[in-house]
């Protein structure tokens, strides 16, 4: 479990695709401190450590994450998002984040407030996934809190310490990204439709 507070970004060096799933070697601060079979976030998605050589580490996704994330995109020089799994004794700054993507989105617009920026994210809506104004939401595995949601789209605001912090800074429109929905509103909805009178 994760809890969306993005602790670095991390730039791939090598991607090798594997029949239908890729490896991915990435360079970054705390890789040191890994170990194999470590659970990582990288973009939202949780993925293994799989190997450590020097100051590099390899992770594998297989074809199932690279069909429902972006992951399939990214491309050696690219940044991604790291968060290593929640300790139990840990503050809970963001909110639950399971590192299960549902889908993808488009970024459609970037707008510059004054010192902080608004991104608006466009996505086909599918299932229970759903955004709620002032709910929270992971964009590229950084937890968020919605502003005007609608039915297929929504904003985030970006302070300047995230947006130098995480590849939101790399964002523009046009640019895909892994969204995961807050999973108390996925329950929520599943229950409302199926155990509700109509």
């Amino acid at each position: 479990m994760f809890s969306g507070i993005v602790e670095t970004t991390a730039e791939i060096v090598a991607v090798q695709e594997d029949r239908g799933n890729k490896h991915f070697t990435l360079k970054c601060p705390f890789t040191g401190e890994l170990k194999i079979d470590q659970s990582v976030s990288h973009n939202g998605v949780c993925l293994t450590v799989v190997a450590i050589e020097g100051e590099t580490y390899t992770t594998t996704a297989i074809k199932e994450t690279l069909l429902k994330s972006n992951l399939g995109l990214l491309k050696p020089g690219d940044l991604v998002n790291l968060e290593r799994s929640m300790k139990p004794d840990a503050l809970l700054d963001g909110h639950i984040v399971q590192g299960h993507v549902d889908q993808t989105a488009t970024c459609t617009k970037v707008e510059e407030a004054d010192g902080s920026w608004y991104y608006t994210f466009e996505y086909v809506p599918t299932g229970d996934n759903t955004t709620v104004e002032k709910g929270s939401v992971a964009v590229n595995g950084v937890s968020l809190t919605v502003v005007n949601s609608r039915e297929n789209s929504f904003q985030v605001a970006i302070i300047p310490y995230t947006y130098e912090h995480t590849n939101f800074r790399t964002i523009v429109p046009g640019t895909v990204v892994n969204i995961e929905f807050d999973i108390v509103g996925k329950y929520i909805a599943r229950l409302m439709k199926h155990y509700l009178p109509r």
